[in-house]
């Protein structure tokens, strides 16, 4: 009996293993599952549609409380945990970089073709060819779009502000349209060229200040606005003409032993050298910075050690140079690039070519708001 039971578990285990093999209602779950959860998104941001589109209030992880319709921001804060639900979060995102508006009306085409897709596999349709068709069918949509489309001069200011107005019309600043579709305009056609067909909307800046209205937003021509104020704890400039400005990644301080080594001092002359020694060490790098010409000076934050110190700032106020410290790591490329200067990480590639110039850097008080601005940047 026992010859005759044995050969039956691998039998048994055969036949579980091609069962499994042969489950089709496996797949179909999955995709039941996947087109439900895109499907949950879409009709998160389906009432948010059109003109007559509800806002949304969202209260993100940090308690920030939001109240928007725009379908990318709304995705954005939604912490989607379901891939088929991230895919039409980016799917959001990047229709928002491509065109700048349609976010909503994305993913809200998107679901209702799933719907359209799940009443086909419910047929019996397999999912290839639906793909096919819907390829097919996304083919003949550009042709039709492209055919009934309407060519766009630059030069046509009016046609431009008409195409901001409607895009701002559906958004919760609808009543301001008057005020920003011409700085929005004006804005991209500044960065646009006769031969490009997109422009990047990361070389925009959008400074926000708290206090004033909408009314207030002004659009900064050919300068910069910075999120910084002038330190001017050393008794520094807060305007300069004429600026020559440097943008420093290393830091104006005495250097600090490693954390494990600790140094001690029992003579008070002793004491007295180190502080004559790093007051020299100091004003050898302030007076390296003044020979170039630099008289506004800019210094990335620092998490090492302090990037100014009190020294420094009162060596760079002697030296007549303004300064401004804790430009973030994530703005140098864009400072470089908007102000012509190079970041310098050594102070011996420090030198006179790596300085961007504009005609007036002035720090500006309004409201009790302190804002930076570089202007005729050359």
């Amino acid at each position: 009996m026992a010859t005759a039971a044995a050969p039956s578990v691998p039998a048994a285990l055969g036949s579980n293993s091609n069962s499994a093999f042969s489950d089709k209602s496996k797949p179909l779950e999955v995709r039941l599952s996947n087109m439900t959860a895109a499907k949950a998104i879409s009709d998160a941001v389906r009432t948010s549609l059109g003109p007559r589109g509800m806002d949304k209030m969202i209260q993100t992880s940090k308690g920030e409380v939001i109240v928007t319709n725009d379908g990318a921001t709304i995705l954005k804060s939604i912490q989607a945990l379901h891939p088929a639900a991230k895919m039409l979060v980016d799917l959001s995102l990047a229709q928002d970089v491509e065109a700048g508006d349609g976010t909503t009306s994305v993913v809200v085409l998107a679901g209702s073709l799933l719907g359209a897709a799940e009443k086909m596999l419910a047929k019996g349709i397999h999912p290839s060819i639906i793909s096919d068709a819907f390829l097919a069918a996304a083919t003949k949509s550009v042709e039709y779009l492209t055919e009934i489309s309407m060519p766009i001069d630059l030069r046509d200011h009016a046609a431009l502000l008409r195409a901001a107005s409607t895009s701002l019309n559906s958004k919760i600043v609808s009543q301001y349209s008057s005020t920003l579709a011409p700085i929005a305009v004006q804005a991209v056609t500044r960065l646009a060229t006769s031969t490009s067909s997109n422009v990047d909307l990361r070389d925009v800046r959008i400074v926000k200040k708290v206090g004033g209205t909408i009314e207030d937003t002004e659009l900064v021509d050919n300068g910069v606005v910075l999120n910084q104020t002038v330190i001017v704890a050393g008794g520094g400039p807060t305007r300069v003409e004429k600026a020559k400005i440097g943008l420093i990644q290393f830091q104006l301080s005495a250097p600090k032993p490693d954390m494990d080594n600790t140094v001690i001092i029992n003579d008070y002359r002793q004491m007295d050298k180190v502080i004559k020694e790093e007051r020299q060490y100091i004003l050898n790098l302030c007076k390296k910075i003044k020979k170039t010409g630099c008289n506004v000076l800019l210094i990335q934050k620092s998490i090492l050690r302090d990037a100014v110190n009190d020294i420094s700032l009162n060596f760079l106020a002697r030296l007549k140079i303004l300064v401004v410290k804790d430009i973030e790591r994530d703005e140098i490329d864009f400072l470089s690039k908007s102000l012509g200067c190079k970041p310098v990480a050594d102070i011996e590639s420090f030198t006179e070519d790596k300085l961007g110039s504009a005609d007036l850097v002035d720090e500006i008080n309004k409201d009790g708001v302190k804002v930076v601005k570089i202007l005729g940047v050359k």
